[in-house]
């Protein structure tokens, strides 16, 4: 016998950011319980909005599964003494399976006799279960912020104001925080009523019937195909951001979309103003024409019917003229300020009270930026633009719009930048070396700010572990992973000609200027551990095997360029038809390897050669070498790969005629020297024994 079993937590409007996830966890908590309190049930459904979290499980078994298993213990040398008396191994494994001593029984399993015990006991009601069990749920959910009401201890997302907890028609009886359970929820704060519940499945209707749409899916599908029907009628375009509508969805219970429009002259201010206002402050979806062109008008989507829609339209305008008007107020007051006395203010400006002002930062970034574009090798014409632009980086922070939007850092740079006579790469480069923002943003698109991003970031980091702030865990307050990343897509997207090393260096020197805590090779060994964690996330993310990556990474991964080529080279080779002779090819490779460990020198004498096979192997190795060579100074991995894989058959033969530990010592060190220069070359590829076939 089945029925439906519903819970329903009734609070205070939740923060829309929260609500997924907290539905999320309740299921978790849900199915977790049944499952260890041996409840078979059905489908799981999940539903939230703005005011409820809620959840029903289909055909919930109304009784515990009966248990009658046998469980195995200690054999009976352990078990019992000479005596025949119990041993503490057995008294314990009996108290630990619930049963007395003398339920313990023996059993022989392949010809040794262990001790057993019989478990069994009948299932009970699940509506007996269900009112402990669900009050503890409930309140050992987790949120990122709690809060405590009244004179209760319990902290929770939101106070609780009603509970619905029921299988089948039966109410589950328990409270929280004085609020007793029942099969009554409430409808839409200000259209809707009480809602009787009378069975688990008439759930959304009852909701629905009071202006709730408590499906997730079926709310998310109202408003964009709501959203759609007017880009129809309307001929707009209307871009629907994924985050925007995850946060208009757990904003609303009952979906109904509106527009409105705004005074044409609002768009003489930069279109990202206007766009963060309307999105960020709004959470209105921008209009656009067919050319992508911005329009003065919003769509907005309103918790309720309807009625009086075109009021609600008239006060969502008036609402963003006032905020449209403060943005065109700023932005009009900002073009009254000159960069020189912007950046007279960064002097005022504290960036971290161990690491100086955002001024005495922007020094730091503009000598890293020059050392860059140095090394590099860059014309003067775009050293010279990468030197101003990390010299008026951070100017725009002390704007009146970036105070007020401050998301818009670098956006109102390059637009006060451009109007101020800059050159446009230098403009470009204000915004762009904030790029990449976040995981799957674009690189800067020019080289200038490429460099200068580069030597934020690593400014950034390097400064922050200067003082001891390394990323643990889960804890990255200054978002030090995302800069790390940065670097590194960054430096493979430009294919950069730039060590990792080289880049410590230049940062280095700039904070060992103003003194640091740590000394540079503890900075270097963290530096080195915490990007070793980002290029394999990069390779990762790119296809690259778990088992290419840590061959590739182990011998070495200071130039990124290379390890990138050198992973898809080795991957290349392990699908298709070449897989069963590569597996050939790294055994030989291996075999050299281990034993050039054993190498006490590398000077190779070929007058030592006894065996004609190792004069075959020397001259294949000495004829292979200018191509390898050459091929790892243009970094084509693959043509390095496939001038060392032409040496197995020779390494093959090697092994089979040469006995390299010969007792002349002589003959033994020239031996293990001619593997010691072979695996070093090897070596330059990757380190093949981490290969998983």
């Amino acid at each position: 016998m089945t029925k439906d079993l519903l819970l329903e937590i009734g609070l205070e409007e939740v923060p829309a950011r929260f609500v997924r996830g907290a539905v999320n966890q309740l299921k978790d908590k849900m199915v977790k319980w049944l499952e260890e309190h041996r409840i078979a049930h059905g489908e799981v459904e999940i539903f939230a909005t703005p005011r409820r979290l809620a959840i029903l499980v289909h055909e919930t078994a109304l009784k515990q599964a009966d248990i009658d298993e046998e469980a195995k213990g200690p054999s009976r040398k352990i078990a019992q003494d000479e005596a025949g008396n119990w041993s503490k191994a057995a008294l314990g494994f009996a108290r630990s399976q619930g049963v007395e001593p003398d339920a313990l029984y023996f059993q022989e399993l392949a010809g040794v006799e262990y001790v057993y015990a019989r478990k069994s006991s009948v299932g009970v009601d699940t509506l007996q279960l269900l009112p402990e069990g669900l009050p503890a749920l409930i309140t050992s959910m987790s949120f990122p912020k709690n809060m405590r009401w009244g004179s209760y201890d319990l902290k929770f997302i939101r106070p609780i104001r009603w509970l619905v907890a029921m299988l089948g028609s039966d109410v589950i009886p328990f409270d929280i925080t004085g609020v007793a359970t029942g099969n009554v929820s409430r409808g839409h704060r200000f259209l809707g009523k009480d809602a009787v519940i009378n069975e688990p499945v008439n759930y959304l209707e009852a909701l629905r019937e009071q202006f709730v749409i408590a499906d997730i899916a079926e709310r998310e599908k109202l408003i964009v195909d709501q959203i759609e029907s007017l880009m129809k009628e309307k001929n707009w375009s209307i871009i629907i951001k994924e985050d925007l509508l995850e946060e208009v969805l757990f904003l609303v219970e009952y979906p109904n979309v509106l527009f409105g429009g705004f005074d044409e002259a609002f768009l003489s201010i930069p279109n990202e103003v206007l766009i963060t206002s309307m999105r960020e402050h709004q959470r209105y979806f921008p209009v656009f024409d067919q050319q992508g062109q911005l329009l003065p008008n919003f769509v907005t989507v309103r918790n309720g019917d309807k009625q009086s829609i075109d009021l609600v339209a008239r006060g969502n305008e008036k609402v963003l003229r006032a905020r449209l008007s403060d943005a065109k107020f700023f932005y009009e007051e900002d073009h009254k300020l000159t960069i020189e006395h912007a950046l007279s203010k960064l002097e005022n400006i504290v960036y971290h009270e161990e690491l100086g002002t955002i001024a005495e930062k922007v020094r730091r970034v503009t000598e890293v930026a020059k050392s860059i574009s140095e090394q590099l090798g860059c014309d003067a014409e775009t050293t010279a633009h990468v030197v101003r632009a990390a010299q008026i980086c951070k100017f725009d922070l002390v704007s009146q719009m970036v105070y007020e939007f401050p998301e818009l850092q670098g956006i109102m740079g390059e637009d006060y930048a451009t109007k101020l006579g800059e050159h446009l790469s230098v403009a470009k480069a204000v915004n762009e070396h904030y790029m990449p923002r976040f995981s799957g943003d674009q690189v800067p698109s020019e080289l200038t700010g490429a460099i200068v991003s580069l030597a934020d970031k690593m400014d950034t980091i390097v400064g922050c572990f200067s003082i001891g702030i390394v990323p643990t865990g889960s804890q990255d307050p200054y978002a030090l992973r995302r800069q790390a990343a940065g670097i590194v897509q960054i430096m493979l997207s430009y294919n950069l000609n730039l060590q990792l090393s080289e880049l410590y260096s230049i940062a280095l020197k700039e904070h060992v200027k103003r003194g640091m805590k740590r000394t540079q090779e503890e900075i270097r060994k963290d530096l080195q551990d915490f990007l070793a964690l980002r290029i394999k996330n990069w390779l990762s993310e790119h296809g690259a095997r778990y088992d290419v990556i840590d061959a590739v990474m182990a011998v070495g991964f200071d130039d990124l360029r290379r390890i990138t080529k050198r992973a898809a080279a080795v991957f290349s080779q392990l699908s298709g038809d070449q897989r069963s002779e590569f597996k050939l090819i790294v055994e030989a490779f291996n075999r050299v390897v281990n034993l050039a460990s054993k190498a006490e020198s590398d000077a190779i004498d070929p007058s030592l050669f006894v065996e004609v096979t190792e004069n075959e192997l020397y001259k294949a190795w000495q004829e292979a070498r200018p191509g390898f060579v050459t091929a790892i100074e243009n970094t084509d991995m693959e043509l390095a790969l496939k001038q060392l894989s032409s040496l197995k058959p020779a390494i093959s033969n090697y092994f089979e005629n040469v006995m390299v530990m010969a007792e002349d010592a002589a003959i033994r060190r020239n031996r293990l020297a001619t593997l010691f220069a072979i695996g070093q070359d090897i070596k330059k590829l990757a380190d093949f024994s981490k290969l998983v076939w």
